[in-house]
């Protein structure tokens, strides 16, 4: 094993940060994108630069630049999430695709056209192919845009867009290491990728919201940085052994975590070491600059960075059309695109190091980037001029051709029975791939360990196979029922029936028609290689057809099992979400306890909760506010609101929905509710001070520190509290308070 040389870690550590300091300040000062100063001070360091002291060991630098690389995704997994992905919808997926695949091919083609091999072209396409998030964003809020419309749909784009990139990775070091394409290698590279993604989500997603959950007061923000970061690194390890990269691991992981309640948490915890070891990594991509090549190569660095300016916004304009937007704001999002960044580097030093690309790209890719960086903010501004100018010369039929189709993608959208079926449609294909998934590992793990740990014991013979069939089938089946049963709710039929006058049964068949023939595969794949194909068959429909029968005659409680485990894991998907919006948080009477936080633009900051009136104008209750880790149980009047308080607030569902656009705020510390104050009900007594007395008398936040939320009298009747509201005997008080000072009101 090679001794390391601790000293030539150090310095070289110590000389790229400190350069890094004095780079950022400096562009910090001059208002520009804080990459640019880290690109510099690796310049600066590198061999190239030979002015000051270059680091000693290049190889240092490399490592540190790997674990950058891996928090960066990591990072960049915790801001994705399941419910972002679905919340952007299929119009930013549409235009994120096309989007990438435009672009692709015509780095490609431009890669060919410089001479370049087929690796060395395809790396290309793949490395212009992805805007920066870190250079719009700050582009976006320099200008003061960050609420245009357009905005949203962008940010989308680039969601989908980081997902792809990650995608990408995998497939291009798929091409790296075979040096060619191969379209069988691919399909099976996609479809390993696609499996080993779904076993890690799925496991991830039941297990670690469940055991965050159960553990949660006894883990301190140290011990979570330390299993996050864990977790990070365990999943690394998993996905190189399984063929994969480094990065997809982390991206994973950190996407798994992006949908619990500790996200924000974690996010925190994390962002030093982010910014620690981004820094690091974005040196080293300035280590890479050579001014030599650059000079040499000024034309194609010309040549790519006018391919990226044009071909983003041609191909960012054209997906939003496409998927029905209207033109000022397709060209909007369009013209915020032209731009590279972070994940060309990290591509570019996949490609360098898997040793296929060629060593003068990579300083090409990065001068094509400080470029599109310094004008980004240029084409931003000019995309509403240019929206004006196209519209002066484009023809009145194709204008008004444009906003038909647009207004026709909007109502369909909007349209309820549309909106409903593709979420009966989600929730079904989302099943089938977990499941199917799940099936084939499990007949996989079956085939390798436990049919040849029977055999070993039974032998070679007919008990033997039948006995592993059996066994197999056995722990498949609840997996296939889940499968079979139906996926529309009545409710949902219910829902179908109202907005539509009827329900039209051709997709719920076909979704059956689907869910059986994919069970008979599975049931015939374990059965093949033991039976021949004939008996196969027959035993595959028989033994589905019984399943068929058997979830006729499931139990009601067996039934709602089976829902509750599949309403948990869906659950933990959303789990961030659900706190947010109270929705998995029912209290009583359609009545949610949701936590928001409070935002820098909240029109509510600095006011008194006295002069907000939240329960008059919102039909609120504020419960409590948490700040700066202290919680304030029934706040009184005199307090005041202010940006990162958290606020537990009580109300339906419409209420939540809609006060949560005017005070929340992202990536602010979600803490949990104390457990001092909870949220109860009980009956009061003939004994209780406040029988007989109105509400306004009974002094119940000065004497009692609680808040009333509302008062049940009889088995349905719940009476919202009015100052002239007088208690009696019997009545149930739901209020919110400690329970040791409550107890005095019974």
């Amino acid at each position: 094993m090679e001794s390391i040389d601790i000293n030539s870690l150090i310095s070289d550590l110590a000389l790229i940060l400190i350069l890094g300091a004095i780079a950022t300040v400096i562009f910090k000062m001059l208002k520009q994108p804080l990459v640019l100063g880290y690109i510099v001070a690796g310049f600066l360091a590198s061999p190239n630069f030979a002015l000051l002291p270059s680091v000693a060991v290049e190889a240092n630098i490399e490592f540190w630049a790997q674990i950058g690389i891996i928090v960066l995704l990591f990072s960049l997994g915790l801001e994705f999430s399941f419910k972002k992905l679905i919340d952007v919808g299929g119009s930013a997926i549409i235009t994120a695709l096309i989007i990438v695949l435009g672009m692709m091919s015509l780095g490609f083609v431009v890669g060919k056209f410089l001479g370049y091999g087929l690796v060395n072209s395809i790396f290309l396409g793949g490395m212009i192919s992805m805007s920066s998030t870190t250079i719009i964003l700050k582009a976006l809020t320099d200008l003061n845009m960050r609420q245009r419309r357009f905005v949203p749909m962008t940010f989308a784009v680039l969601i989908v867009e980081d997902l792809f990139a990650v995608v990408m990775m995998v497939i291009l070091s798929s091409i790296a290491l075979n040096n060619s394409v191969h379209g069988g290698e691919m399909l099976g590279s996609i479809l390993k990728l696609s499996f080993f993604l779904i076993m890690w989500f799925t496991v991830g997603i039941f297990m670690i919201p469940t055991l965050f959950k159960r553990f949660k007061r006894y883990i301190s923000d140290e011990q979570m940085l330390i299993i996050a970061m864990g977790l990070c690194f365990a999943m690394v390890l998993f996905s190189v052994n399984s063929g994969f990269s480094a990065a997809l691991g982390a991206f994973v992981m950190g996407s798994i975590l992006a949908g619990t309640i500790e996200a924000e948490r974690i996010e925190r915890l994390i962002s030093s070491v982010k910014d620690l070891f981004g820094a690091v990594f974005f040196i080293s991509v300035g280590m890479m600059v050579n001014p030599s090549v650059i000079t040499q190569h000024w034309s194609v660095i010309a040549l790519l960075a006018v391919v990226v300016i044009v071909g983003m916004i041609v191909f960012g304009t054209f997906g939003m059309l496409a998927t029905g937007q209207p033109l000022k704001l397709a060209m909007e999002s369009g013209f915020s695109l032209t731009q590279i960044g972070e994940f060309s580097f990290i591509i570019a030093t996949l490609g360098t190091g898997l040793g296929v690309l060629d060593k003068s790209i990579y300083p090409i890719i990065v001068a094509v980037s400080v470029i599109t960086t310094f004008t980004t903010p240029f084409f931003i501004k000019q995309a509403v001029p240019c929206y004006n100018a196209l519209l002066k010369i484009l023809p009145k039929n194709w204008t008004r051709l444009l906003e038909g189709y647009s207004q026709n993608a909007t109502e369909s959208e909007s349209s309820e029975t549309n909106r409903l079926w593709r979420s009966i449609g989600s929730r079904f294909i989302t099943r089938l791939i977990i499941y199917s998934v799940v099936i084939f590992a499990l007949i996989v793990m079956s085939r390798t360990y436990l049919m040849p740990f029977i055999l070993k014991y039974m032998g070679e013979n007919a008990w033997g196979r039948l006995t592993c069939v059996v066994v197999t089938l056995v722990i498949i089946l609840p997996l296939i029922i889940s499968i079979i049963m139906p996926v529309v709710k009545r409710s949902e039929k219910q829902q179908l029936v109202e907005a539509s006058g009827s329900v039209s049964y051709v997709p719920i068949v076909v979704m059956a028609i689907i869910s059986i023939v994919i069970s008979l595969i599975f049931v015939m794949s374990v059965l093949n290689g033991v039976y021949s194909s004939a008996v196969s068959v027959v035993s595959a429909i028989l033994l589905v057809a019984a399943a068929i029968f058997l979830i006729s005659m499931l139990p009601t409680p067996v039934r709602r099992r089976i829902s509750s485990i599949e309403k948990r894991f869906i659950s933990n998907i959303n789990e961030r979400e659900n706190r947010r919006t109270g929705h998995e948080n029912n209290l009583v009477s359609d009545l949610h306890l949701a936590y928001m936080t409070v935002g820098h633009d909240c029109p509510f900051v600095g006011d008194r909760l006295r002069n907000l009136d939240l329960r008059t104008r919102y039909n609120i209750n504020l419960v409590n506010i948490q700040r700066a880790g202290k919680l304030h149980p029934v706040p009184s009047g005199e307090m005041r609101l202010f940006p990162g308080d958290v606020l537990g607030v009580i109300g339906t569902e419409e209420q939540i929905q809609r006060l949560l656009p005017l005070v929340e705020a992202q990536g602010i510390r979600d803490e949990s509710p104390n457990p001092e104050v909870k949220f109860t009900h009980f009956a009061i007594t003939r004994n209780s001070p406040i029988v007989g007395v109105m509400l306004e008398n009974t002094r119940l936040r000065e004497d009692y520190g609680a808040l009333l939320v509302a008062v049940q009298r009889g088995e349905d009747n719940y009476i919202s509290p009015t100052p002239d509201l007088t208690f009696a005997a019997g009545d149930i008080l739901w209020i919110v308070g400690n329970p040791k000072q409550l107890a005095r009101l019974k």
